[in-house]
C-alpha cells in the first residue's frame, strides 16, 4: 500500500467537493463514506445524486465544527489531507475493511486515538476500488491541536503492518529526511501526465535530476557547473542577491513546450544551491595526468578505486554524517562513469547511478570534508581517461561499496534503500560483465615466461594455501600472472603484494578470487616500490606469517603443471 500526506489546507468544503466530484475523467465512481468519527454523518454521495450538495455543505460544516468554536487558536492549515492505495495486484478490498485501515491510520497518527472521546472530526472517503482518502479537521475536543507530528513515518511504519496482516503486497520503504519526505522530490501527477502524452518514460523533473547531477559530477567549481548544464540544452537562470552574491538557481528543458522552471532544491533537498557549493569546495586537490605521470604519481582511476575499496569500512564504523558524505561523493562516482565507458556499458551505468540515489539517502546531514579524497579523484578523472583495465578495477570496488550500503540499509530496516541498492547492484554487475573479460584478455596477453608462471605457482601455494588450487583453475590466472609480472617488474615483491592483496579484500565469498588479486594488485603496483630495508623486512614477516601453514604441503614438495594453468580454456 502507498500513503501520501499533503500539505495541511484550509478550505474543508474544496477537498471533499473534488472527493465527491466526478474526477476529471470520469475516474470518481459510486463514491461514499466508508468511516468517520460519528456514523450519523450525512454521505454526499456520487455527485450526480439527488441532494449532493447540500449534503456536502452538511458534512463540510460538521467536520469544520471545532474549527470555527476554536476561533483564531485553529491551526492556519486545520485539513489533514491523507489518500491510501493498495497495489494493483493486491485483491479488492471490502468497506469494512478500508473501514479498519481507515481507524488504524488516524489512531496511528495522532488524528483520532482509538478510545479518545476528544479526538479529531474525520471522514474516509472511498471513490474507486484501489483507494481511499482521509480527511479531517486538526482540532481536538478540548480546541486544541493534536498530537500528530511525524505523521508520515508513524503511517508508513503502521502500512506495513497493515500489509502483513490484511496479506498486501508488501511495499519496500526506507528513511525518510529531517521534513519527512525524500531527499529526491517526487514528481506529481501532472507531470507524470505530461510525460506520458509526449511519449517520455521520463518526466521533465526526473530528465532534469539526471542532468544536473551528471554535471555535478564533472565540475569543479560553480562556474563549471553552470557552463556543463548549458552545454547539456538545459535553460538555465540564476539568482543574485543586492549584494551581488549567487542565491539560488532554476533549471527547464528546452524541448518541453511552455519551459516549466524547477528549482535545485524542488529537484532533490541534495541539489539545492548551498548543498552544490559545500560539495565542490570539498574536493582534494590531485595532480593533473600530466603532472601525475611526470612525477610517478597514481593515475586518478587508481586512487578513486583505493578510497572506494575503504567505503564499506567507513559504513561500518563511522558516524552518520561521515557516512552520508561518502554515499553521497560515490552516487556522484556513478553519474560520472557512463561519460568514460565504452557505449556499450553507458545504458546499465546510467540505471546503476539513477538506482543508487534511492539507496544513498539517510537523514544524516553530510559531512562533506569526510570524502574529500574520493571527490578529488572523480574530479581529475576527467582528464585522464580511463582505459579497460581502469573501469573494471573501479568498477569491482564499487560492487563492493554498495553491498556494504545494503548491509547498512538491512540493519536499520530501511526496505526501501535495501531495494534499491539491490537494484543498483544488478546494474553494475551487468556493466562489469561486459567489460572484465575485454580487460583480463588484454593483461593476459602480456604473459610471462613459463618459469616465472612456474615460481608464482609456488608463491601462490605459499602465501594463499587455502585458495590455490581454486584460482589456478579460474579464467583470470593468465591476468594474475600478468599482474604479478608487472608489479615485480617495477620492484615489487610478488609474494608480499599477492598477500597484501588478499589481506585487503576476503576471498571467501569472491565469484573469482584471481579477479580480485588482479585489481587490487593493478592497484598496489601502481604505487613506488620499498626500498631494500623494506623488502627485506617483507620477507621476514612472509617467512614467519607463512610457516605454519604449509605443513606437508611445502612448496617444494609441489610439482608445478607442465602447461599453464587457465590457458587449456
Amino acid at each position: 500500500m502507498i500513503a501520501n500526506i499533503v500539505k495541511p489546507g484550509s478550505h474543508t468544503y474544496g477537498v471533499l467537493a473534488y472527493l465527491f466530484d466526478k474526477g476529471r475523467a470520469n475516474e470518481h465512481t459510486d463514491q461514499h463514506i466508508v468511516a468517520s468519527w460519528d456514523d450519523f454523518i450525512p454521505d454526499p454521495g456520487p455527485w450526480d445524486s439527488p441532494g449532493h450538495k447540500q449534503r456536502l455543505g452538511q458534512l463540510a460544516q460538521a467536520l469544520d465544527l471545532r474549527v470555527k468554536q476554536a476561533g483564531d487558536k485553529a491551526p492556519e492549515g486545520h485539513v489533514w489531507h491523507c489518500s491510501i492505495r493498495a497495489a494493483p495486484e493486491d485483491r479488492i478490498l471490502t468497506d469494512a475493511e478500508w473501514a479498519t485501515i481507515a481507524r488504524r491510520m488516524v489512531h496511528e497518527t495522532g488524528i483520532a486515538p482509538d478510545g479518545d472521546p476528544g479526538g479529531c472530526r474525520w471522514v474516509a472517503v472511498r471513490h474507486a476500488e484501489d483507494h481511499i482518502h482521509i480527511v479531517a479537521t486538526k482540532v481536538r475536543g478540548d480546541l486544541r491541536p493534536p498530537r500528530n507530528w511525524n505523521d508520515y513515518r508513524r503511517a508508513m511504519n503502521e502500512l506495513t503492518a497493515i500489509e502483513e496482516d490484511f496479506g498486501l503486497t508488501r511495499v519496500a520503504r526506507g528513511s525518510e529526511d529531517a521534513a519527512g519526505t525524500s531527499a529526491v522530490k517526487r514528481s506529481t501527477r501532472a507531470e507524470e501526465e505530461k510525460a506520458k502524452r509526449l511519449g517520455r518514460d521520463k518526466t521533465a523533473r526526473e530528465r532534469l535530476r539526471h542532468i544536473v547531477r551528471t554535471a555535478l559530477s564533472h565540475a569543479k567549481d560553480l562556474d563549471e557547473f553552470f557552463n556543463l548544464l548549458a552545454d547539456a540544452g538545459l535553460q538555465v537562470e540564476t539568482r543574485t542577491l543586492p549584494s551581488g552574491d549567487l542565491q539560488g538557481y532554476k533549471v527547464a528543458l528546452p524541448d518541453d513546450g511552455t519551459p516549466i522552471w524547477f528549482s535545485g532544491s524542488s529537484l532533490a533537498t541534495d541539489l539545492s544551491l548551498p548543498q552544490i557549493r559545500q560539495r565542490l569546495t570539498a574536493a582534494e586537490a590531485l595532480p593533473t595526468a600530466a603532472s601525475a605521470a611526470r612525477h610517478h604519481r597514481p593515475s586518478p582511476w587508481h586512487v578513486a578505486t583505493a578510497a572506494a575499496e575503504r567505503i564499506p569500512h567507513h559504513l561500518a564504523h563511522a558516524d552518520d554524517g561521515a557516512v552520508q558524505a561518502h554515499l553521497t561523493v560515490f552516487g556522484e562516482v556513478l553519474y560520472a562513469l557512463p561519460a568514460h565507458a565504452p557505449v556499450r556499458l553507458q545504458a546499465e551505468l546510467h540505471r546503476a547511478a539513477a538506482a543508487f540515489e534511492q539507496a544513498a539517502h539517510t537523514r544524516a546531514r553530510a559531512d562533506h570534508q569526510h570524502a574529500r579524497a574520493l571527490r578529488g579523484a572523480l574530479k581529475a578523472m576527467r582528464y585522464q581517461p580511463a582505459d579497460h583495465t581502469g573501469l573494471a578495477m573501479l568498477l569491482d570496488a564499487a560492487i563492493l561499496v554498495v553491498l556494504a550500503a545494503q548491509r547498512r540499509s538491512a540493519l536499520h530496516h530501511h526496505d526501501r534503500q535495501v531495494a534499491a541498492a539491490r537494484q543498483t547492484l544488478t546494474h553494475l554487475q551487468a556493466a562489469y560483465d561486459l567489460i572484465a573479460p575485454t580487460s583480463l584478455a588484454a593483461l593476459a596477453k602480456h604473459d610471462p615466461p613459463d618459469s616465472t608462471v612456474h615460481r608464482y605457482v609456488r608463491t601462490l601455494h605459499e602465501v594463499l594455501p587455502r585458495h590455490a588450487e581454486q584460482i589456478l583453475t579460474e579464467n583470470a590466472w593468465p591476468a594474475l600472472t600478468a599482474t604479478l609480472a608487472a608489479a615485480e617488474a617495477t620492484g615489487h615483491n610478488p609474494a608480499a603484494v599477492l598477500q597484501q592483496a588478499a589481506q585487503h579484500r576476503p576471498l571467501d565469498d569472491a565469484k573469482s578470487a584471481s579477479e580480485v588479486l588482479v585489481w587490487r594488485i593493478q592497484r598496489l603496483g601502481d604505487r613506488h616500490a620499498p626500498g631494500h630495508g623494506a623488502r627485506t623486512a617483507q620477507a621476514r614477516r612472509l617467512r614467519t606469517q607463512t610457516a605454519p601453514q604449509t605443513g606437508s604441503g611445502l612448496p617444494g614438495a609441489y610439482t608445478p603443471p607442465t602447461s599453464r594453468p587457465g590457458q587449456s580454456r
